[in-house]
């Protein structure tokens, strides 16, 4: 309940047995309590006293000086509605403008509470995994936001390179309907914005192989955990990056999920840079698989060699 000023004049108490009404006004910038017939505590009680007529009249002395005492400005006894400090504070904190992302860049160093989906513990929480320092700089994997994120995704998405094995190429629509499938689901897939040093550069899947449709297709076991990536811009390939953040993120999925034992990969087999970064990554290619829309290499990064490879 806000505190009252300390200042400000209170109601005098009702000696007990007397009946006092009380009026309440509510006024644009203030509380006020009246309390209107009220008895006067020191002028006698309800048995009778100086100055008091035994039925409850005043006398014609006692109106006078009364009136004589009371100015009208008293007859408001204000109590001045104050906030809590930390609430003006949280209020001046919200009010205060952001100042503006650098050129080119969204603002992904922000809360990432409105990231969460409602089954996002399938995977342990992907919107909590903190940042990682990688030998190229600190990395984040960032939960998408379709509002945010959309126009970014759908520009690498069409880069021929990406077009071939990706399929998503065309209008944003196109990549829009693919990212809200994973989104309007129950978290076992989890599309992410790599940013690396603050700069969004990659698109991931992070997603429950155990539970994808791939587990028909090899010998999956309890919650191993998938991965697929996407370098977004052009002058950020070819240089080595894929693998180095394929093996970061998944040190950090084999940190974050104790359950799982491996993370799983199935690049297409004509894709031989992608398969080449994930051998470099410390993945172990496993076995050929047919997938309904490819020919696959199954990689594998298992838990009890992750330090060896």
């Amino acid at each position: 309940m806000p505190s009252a000023d300390p200042s400000a004049p209170m109601t005098s108490p009702v000696s007990a047995g007397t009946a006092c009404p009380v009026e309440a006004e509510a006024e644009a910038d203030a509380a006020t309590v009246r309390g209107p017939g009220c008895t006067d505590p020191g002028a006698g009680t309800a048995g009778g006293g100086p100055g008091e007529d035994t039925d409850g009249g005043d006398s014609p002395e006692d109106r006078e000086d009364r009136e004589d005492r009371e100015d009208p400005e008293d007859l408001d006894d204000t109590m001045d509605l104050r906030l809590p400090d930390e609430l003006l504070a949280l209020i001046a904190e919200e009010e205060t403008p952001a100042p503006p992302s650098p050129a080119g860049r969204s603002d992904y160093t922000t809360s990432l509470l409105d990231s969460r989906m409602p089954y996002d513990d399938l995977l342990d929480g992907v919107a909590d995994w903190a940042p990682v320092g990688t030998p190229v700089g600190l990395f984040h994997l960032v939960p998408v936001r379709v509002e945010r994120d959309l126009p970014l995704i759908s520009r690498w998405m069409n880069d021929p390179a990406a077009a071939e094995f990706w399929e998503l190429s065309g209008p944003p629509s196109v990549t829009e309907d693919h990212v809200r499938a994973q989104l309007a689901g129950d978290g076992r897939s989890v599309p992410c914005i790599g940013v690396l040093d603050g700069k969004p550069m990659s698109y991931w899947e992070i997603y429950r192989a155990d539970l994808d449709p791939l587990a028909r297709h090899y010998a999956a076991r309890p919650h191993d955990t998938g991965l697929h990536l996407l370098v977004g811009a052009v002058a950020d390939r070819g240089r080595g990056l894929g693998g180095m953040l394929l093996r970061a993120v998944a040190d950090l999925v084999l940190a974050r999920r104790p359950f799982c034992a491996r993370v799983i990969a199935e690049p297409d087999i004509r894709n031989t840079p992608s398969v080449a970064a994930f051998l470099t990554a410390g993945f172990r290619f496993s076995a050929e698989i047919d997938l309904p829309s490819k020919r696959a290499a199954l990689m594998v990064r298992d838990r009890s060699v992750r330090h060896l490879l």
